[in-house]
């Protein structure tokens, strides 16, 4: 029972750093990202999907990204979509392309993309609490049944707290890195 309740911990705390590290992504940086786009949905085709699906984004330039859609009948599509985003970026209709350049981020918006960060960082320490707290009711539990003595859950909950420490350090690590990305002019 208590390797099976450790590899599901597990494997759910390494799910919320994942969703973690996948928000930062879309937070932007100094520099073009294609994650920048990887939420904005278009609507084409008679239904919503998202813009990976419809069209190819790329980064030429550290300052510019590229949107070619698939089917160039769906161009005004992803423009619309691009332009009702939270992306913060004005899409100019090159052709058969679209071009969004991202302006040079000032002190005052790096500071609050930062503070962005540290929220979604603590969001993701708190998934992994609370998969920690879920683990430890199930300990618990099988204490109050019988089927795990003191001494095991004591032992359980320590490991479980190791546990617990190294994905909320991992989240650390991340929310540093993506800091200095942010700062760097």
């Amino acid at each position: 029972m208590l390797p099976q309740l450790f590899r599901d911990a597990e494997e759910r705390m390494k799910k919320a750093v994942e969703a973690t590290r996948t928000d930062f992504v879309s937070v932007r940086t100094g520099r073009a990202s294609a994650g920048l786009l990887d939420h904005v949905l278009v609507q084409a085709y008679g239904t919503e999907m998202p813009l990976r699906h419809v069209a190819n984004v790329s980064v030429p330039d550290p300052r510019t990204l590229l949107v070619t859609p698939h089917d160039k009948s769906i161009l005004g599509d992803v423009r619309k979509a691009l332009e009702t985003s939270d992306v913060g970026l004005t899409p100019n209709v090159d052709g058969n392309v679209i071009r969004l350049n991202l302006p040079p981020l000032n002190e005052e918006r790096r500071r609050e993309l930062v503070k962005l960060v540290h929220k979604r960082a603590e969001e993701g320490r708190v998934a992994v609490r609370n998969v920690r707290r879920d683990a430890h009711d199930r300990l618990r539990q099988a204490l109050k049944d019988g089927t795990i003595s003191e001494d095991e859950n004591r032992r359980a909950t320590e490991q479980l707290q190791k546990v617990t420490d190294k994905y909320v350090a991992e989240i650390d690590r991340l929310v540093e890195h993506k800091e200095k990305e942010i700062m760097e002019v």
